[in-house]
């Protein structure tokens, strides 16, 4: 029996779909919130012995808002230079009455010469002493000025908007090698973000990152965007929860402006340990 053309033929297999492209996987990376610049440390100034003066007025602690131009300090290297500022003051101003007199006496004795009524030897002396008043007065006016611009350095300032992260010295003490005390601009928070060098290629400016704690500090997540990458390599500072881990990895530092409703929310919390994830 004649079966039919076609008859039991097995259907033909469609083409396999095409496989997705390869999509490179996020970069993730660990790092640390920091104040946007970076922190400043305040140093004291250089005594006149060569070391650091004792503070005598603290007016900050740690987590105290500061605006630029604030008193944060003074040290005890002020009171003797005000103490010569007034007795300068006081010169100046015996100097002053002085050469109003004179120049007003000066005036006389010129008239009284131009008609004979004294030598012309007397108006000199007297136009002498005038000048030598005036000089007087000019060295007297010079150093206080200069004892103005040392007075400058007996206070610490605020060189910025910001917040005292930390504070080294104390009421009564000599600060050390870590300075006074040290501020950060916390109002514009960042990340720092350490990328291995070999995902480093995968970085870009403007690139959105998404940053979560690594150990709980803040709930959620915080967004932003990569504002600069380093060209340098080199050791890895920011070590995980495991001391051993990778500890000699190198790294290129990436920073991360935070979005600014997600800066406030993390602005008191500077150093905290971060997870970052470079979207695509």
């Amino acid at each position: 029996m004649l079966q039919r053309q076609g008859a039991g033929r097995q259907p033909e297999a469609s083409p396999p779909p095409a496989a997705a492209p390869n999509r490179p996987e996020p970069v993730a990376a660990l790092g640390r919130l920091d104040p946007s610049g970076e922190v400043h440390q305040l140093a004291a100034p250089i005594s006149g012995i060569g070391g650091s003066p004792r503070i005598t007025r603290l007016l900050v602690q740690e987590g105290s808002r500061v605006q630029a131009g604030q008193l944060l300090a003074e040290f005890d290297t002020g009171p003797p230079l005000k103490a010569q500022r007034e007795l300068l003051d006081a010169r100046i101003a015996n100097l002053r009455s002085r050469l109003a007199v004179q120049s007003r006496d000066i005036a006389r004795y010129r008239e009284l010469a131009r008609n004979g009524a004294i030598p012309g030897t007397e108006l000199d002396s007297r136009e002498n002493d005038l000048l030598a008043l005036r000089g007087l007065l000019q060295e007297a006016e010079a150093e206080r000025r200069k004892i103005t611009a040392d007075l400058v350095l007996t206070e610490l300032r605020a060189p910025i908007d910001g917040t005292v992260l930390r504070v080294h010295a104390r009421l009564g003490e000599r600060p050390g090698e870590r300075g006074v005390l040290e501020l950060g601009a916390s109002e514009r928070m960042e990340a720092l973000i350490e990328v291995y060098e070999s995902d480093v290629d995968r970085v870009r400016l403007e690139q959105p990152v998404l940053i979560t704690s690594e150990s709980g500090g803040f709930s959620g997540s915080l967004r932003g965007r990569v504002t600069r990458v380093s060209p340098q390599v080199r050791q890895r500072e920011v070590l995980s929860t495991d001391p051993a881990k990778d500890a000699d990895a190198r790294i290129v530092e990436v920073r991360v402006a935070l979005e600014p409703q997600d800066a406030q929310r993390v602005r008191d919390l500077t150093g905290l340990r971060v997870i970052a994830r470079m979207e695509n």
